[in-house]
């Protein structure tokens, strides 16, 4: 059993901890054992207006300071994350499960990207000037004020990150609500912008489930929201949001296809496959679940991918050996399970795994089903899990034509050493973020985000400044003005 990740509060206010015993309480589960490594407090209506207050003192003098200043502060706590990755990577691996070689490289240290990019382009968001005869007009970029973010449990402090940075860089300043799965990484967030310089009240995190989500979203006082979530959840706080005529930024879930043309490299189209549905348990949002594999590569490609995964190791989250972890908590599990059993009810090929592994926690072998169709449920809804299926295409126009079908529009693969081809086929995908000969590569400077049901605006790279900030346009005259009487 781990030892206790308690934190010294549950909130973090105005450069502060913050309790108040009074709020619901969450308990944080390490998902390996089952075992209770900390105990929290949702927050209450105090502490809600507490962090609503702290936000709105705080925005006048951090809006105020230069683009540069506030890339300092950024930029260095970037310098402090990667500083102490290891730790930051540890306290990732009790709240969600994940291996500990996954999180050393894909969470603190990507959230750390974000903070150092978006730290990078904050003394360059300037406006335009437009002459218009003798005339003039010019352009003005300000923030939109108090921001909100509701973070997932996948990626918690990437996802913390991710929305702070563009956020603080614009002037901004932000309350971020973590998933009551996952709270921690949050707050050491909080502690580290502090000391990295940024102003009490700046970035401020309150814990809870969806009822303190809604009364954040539904505060007058709020300027915009940023959610990483289900697609349900982003309906409903979506139309919260449009209520208020609030900013949104949706970033939702996606059944995303993952198309290999038959002239493929084999080695690395399996090698994608697997990060496309294994990493992390499965429990990547843009994760390529619908695995369409031509006719023709279709059995090598099967018994190359089921060999490989087969050597998955399997086991404590915190050894460097494991590549492979438990669902983050029971309830998520059982919904995978679910999806596995409609799988093998509905005619699906069940190749490998299917199972729930008999150790403590909640693990799930990696499982890949074959001869799925189209209608199947396994291949029309998103699982949230290491949950693979398979099916077969004849020829570019059909595949390109079913790997649409779908409400879905996050993400994209396809496999061809035929360049035009996979050019042209990328360019038919409709799906916000596609990969050709490779997938699931998130680095900063690309935009990231989905179309359809899967969301709205982008993270990332300098798309993301466009949803955190406005422009206010000053048009100048220089000479008299006419008027017809």
């Amino acid at each position: 059993m781990p030892q206790t990740a308690q934190p010294r509060a549950s909130h973090y206010i105005n450069g502060a901890f913050v309790e108040d015993t009074a709020g619901e309480p969450i308990a944080v589960i390490y998902p390996a054992d089952g075992s209770t490594i900390a105990h929290l407090h949702a927050a209450t209506p105090a502490v809600v207006e507490q962090a609503l207050a702290a936000s709105q003192a705080a925005l006048p003098a951090w809006r105020a300071m230069t683009g540069t200043e506030r890339g300092r502060i950024l930029r260095r706590a970037a310098d402090l994350i990667r500083d102490r990755n290891r730790d930051l990577s540890v306290l990732e691996t009790l709240d969600t499960g994940k291996p500990l070689q996954e999180t050393l490289v894909a969470d603190a240290a990507s959230g750390a990207d974000a903070l150092e990019y978006l730290g990078g382009l904050a003394g360059s968001l300037t406006g335009e000037h437009i002459q218009l005869g003798d005339d003039f007009a010019y352009t003005i970029r300000e923030p939109l004020g108090i921001c909100v973010g509701i973070g997932a449990w996948n990626y918690p402090t990437q996802i913390a990150c991710w929305k702070a940075a563009p956020a603080l860089a614009c002037g901004n300043v932000m309350i971020f609500k973590p998933s009551e799965t996952t709270p921690l990484g949050a707050l050491k967030l909080a502690e580290i912008l502090t000391e990295a310089g940024l102003p009490d009240g700046v970035f401020n995190v309150v814990q809870g489930m969806g009822a303190v989500g809604a009364a954040l979203v539904g505060d007058a006082r709020v300027d915009k929201v940023s959610l990483t979530g289900s697609v349900p959840t982003g309906r409903k706080v979506y139309a919260a949001a449009a209520a208020g005529i609030k900013h949104v930024t949706m970033e939702l879930g996606g059944k995303s296809p993952l198309v290999i043309f038959e002239d493929a490299d084999l080695e690395n189209a399996v090698s994608a496959t697997i990060n496309a549905n294994f990493y992390s348990s499965g429990q990547i949002c843009s994760n390529g679940t619908r695995v369409f594999v031509h006719k023709a590569l279709k059995h090598a490609f099967l018994d190359c991918l089921a060999a490989r995964v087969g050597t998955a190791v399997i086991g404590d989250p915190l050894d460097e050996a494991t590549n492979f972890g438990p669902m983050a908590t029971e309830a998520q599990g059982q919904i995978v399970l679910d999806y596995i059993a409609k799988g093998v009810a509905e005619g699906a090929r069940l190749v490998l795994g299917g199972t729930r592994l008999d150790r403590p926690g909640c693990y799930i072998a990696p499982t890949i089903f074959a001869d799925v169709t189209d209608q199947m449920t396994i291949a029309r809804e998103e699982i949230f899990g290491p949950v693979l299926s398979v099916l077969d295409f004849d020829d570019e126009a059909e595949v390109l034509a079913r790997a649409n079908a779908t409400a879905f529009g996050l993400a994209a693969g396809v496999f061809t050493r035929d360049l035009a081809r996979a050019h042209r086929v990328a360019a038919g995908f409709e799906a916000g973020t596609c990969w050709i000969n490779t997938y699931n590569l998130t680095p900063v400077e690309m935009p990231f985000g989905g179309v359809k049901a899967s969301g709205v605006g982008r993270e990332n790279a300098k798309a993301a400044i466009e949803h955190y900030s406005q422009l206010k346009t000053v048009y100048v005259g220089m000479g008299d003005v006419e008027a017809p009487y």
